[in-house]
């Protein structure tokens, strides 16, 4: 494991911050009180709100833990694309009994004050999404004493991590649940992202920093070829969604393991940036219309979604989820961890086992 990491963490496994309300403090702590790296989500949430929250963590656990930020988005969206998309919505809108929301709600995600607090009151790690951060924030962030991740999805993305000076390249295979990572304007939508073995051997080959392996992981076999393919820790996101821990909906938390939904899509049908969810009746019914308007359609979806989940209805919520998601399991974080860590020592000690007795033979 890295210098930068290893004092962070006993196990080599980082929860993912997954925006929305999933990644709570209570989940954080968990993870980093049984040797993992707990993330907060710094996501959809004001500067203060994000605070506030640290401070909850903080109270929960002496043990290191990460905040994540989403970089800005520049403007690309054609506002007539969004206008249409939100003419189709509206059928949904009075099915739920609300309104749409408002897609001008803002852009930046109030990334300059988020940045303004960390540096202010440190946390152990930061890790940044859509985008690289400037080379005098990761910088400041590391005279703080803070650790820096920033997410890649390819060779190109992980060269301009490497140039701006981060700590750590998040590697983020198109397996994963949730946003993809990619730093492009106008991300695709057709799946034909890299797979996270394929993804962690190339970038391992054309970076110095350390990688944090992330997608559709789920089991310690998992993790330790990661590892074997030049990881120093892996991040999970979807196996701890329905831990007691996680702030995740009752609904969101059954959908994983229901034989209902057979598998997970790319699609921008909630965000207007590519995710990876659960496919339900909302993804076939508007994905193929969505526009590349993020975070445009986040704003316009936002009252919908909060209604699905309030009716308990799976069928109109962004079930994010990894293609993993079929093997996930209900125990409380801190086992997990455990359980995790304890099948990755396994698959070591038997491949130790295997090779001694090659050599013997």
């Amino acid at each position: 494991m890295s210098f930068a990491l290893a004092g962070l963490l006993r196990h080599p496994i980082v929860q993912a911050p997954m925006a929305g309300g999933v990644s709570v403090p209570r989940l954080a702590a968990a993870v980093s009180e049984a040797g993992g790296l707990g993330f907060l989500a710094g996501g959809y949430k004001t500067a203060d709100g994000m605070y506030r929250e640290i401070k909850q963590l903080r109270g929960l656990t002496s043990r290191p833990f990460g905040v994540n930020l989403f970089m800005p988005q520049p403007e690309h969206a054609e506002t007539g694309a969004v206008e249409v998309y939100a003419h189709q919505l509206a059928g949904e809108a009075a099915w739920y009994g609300t309104e749409l929301g408002d897609p001008d709600s803002g852009r930046d995600d109030g990334y300059d004050a988020k940045l303004a607090v960390l540096l202010d009151d440190p946390v152990a790690a930061v890790s940044f999404h859509f985008g690289v951060p400037s080379p005098e924030a990761l910088a400041s962030l590391r005279r703080a004493g803070t650790v820096t991740l920033v997410t890649a999805t390819t060779v190109e993305e992980a060269l301009a991590v490497e140039r701006a000076g981060a700590d750590a390249v998040i590697v983020q295979g198109v397996e994963a649940g949730g946003h993809q990572g990619t730093h492009r304007d106008v991300p695709e939508n057709d799946g034909s992202g890299i797979g996270l073995l394929s993804l962690i051997a190339q970038v391992r080959e054309a970076v110095a920093l350390p990688l944090v392996a992330a997608g559709g992981i789920m089991r310690g076999s998992q993790i330790a070829a990661a590892l074997a393919a030049g990881a120093s820790a892996v991040q999970l996101g979807t196996a701890f969604v329905p831990t007691p821990e996680s702030g995740a909906a009752a609904a969101h938390k059954e959908a994983l393991t229901n034989p209902l939904f057979v598998g997970t899509g790319l699609t921008r049908a909630f965000t207007g940036r590519p995710a990876r969810g659960l496919v339900n009746r909302f993804l076939r019914e508007h994905g193929r219309y969505a526009p590349a308007a993020y975070p445009e359609v986040h704003h316009l979806t936002a009252p919908l979604r909060k209604a699905a989940a309030a009716a308990g209805d799976a069928q109109g919520m962004a079930l994010w989820a990894g293609q993993g998601h079929r093997m996930a399991r209900d125990m409380p974080a801190g086992e997990l961890v455990e359980v995790l860590a304890a099948e990755t020592d396994a698959v070591w000690a038997a491949s130790a086992a295997g090779a001694e007795g090659g050599a013997e033979r």
